[in-house]
């Protein structure tokens, strides 16, 4: 199932690297970037993540949090924030709930082998809960600005 933008964001109730539970309905009145990314410590991730943090003061100044989730463990999550001083929330979803729930994990192919995975994806949530804006297929150059952008209009 798709989403669109003006629709209400998927709900989530997920652990962060710190341990405790974050839900999206407690982020009211807050803009929300949530993105999606295939797995911790690898390079188009890594990149990305750096580049959230490079903005990461601007997209406060605009209001927004900036939240990434992937299924990695929070062990694994708690060792990549730590090795990149990630300024931001990691949310782990093992079982792929809110993955699916925004249409993220999805078949993908390598190497002629089939499998599921996260698409990388970001959503821009508005103060009400709102889709905002999507990202998907991204490509991690120049993805962090673009989504700065939409954040500041």
């Amino acid at each position: 199932m798709a989403l669109n933008v003006g629709e209400k964001a998927p709900e989530f109730n997920l652990l962060t690297d710190e341990n405790s539970q974050l839900s999206l309905s407690s982020l009211n009145g807050k803009k929300v970037v949530l993105y999606f990314y295939p797995k911790d410590s690898t390079p188009g991730c890594t990149i990305e993540a750096n580049d959230f943090k490079r903005l990461f003061k601007e997209y406060q100044k605009a209001g927004a949090v900036v939240i990434g989730i992937s299924k990695d463990s929070l062990e694994s999550h708690v060792k990549f924030k730590s090795k990149h001083d990630l300024p931001f929330t990691l949310l782990s979803d093992t079982d792929a709930s809110v993955c699916q729930a925004y249409g993220v994990y999805v078949e993908k192919s390598m190497f002629g082998k089939k499998y599921f995975g996260i698409e990388r994806s970001t959503f821009l949530i508005d103060e009400q809960g709102k889709i905002q804006e999507i990202w998907r297929k991204v490509k991690v150059k120049g993805h962090a600005d673009a989504v700065l952008a939409e954040t500041q209009r």
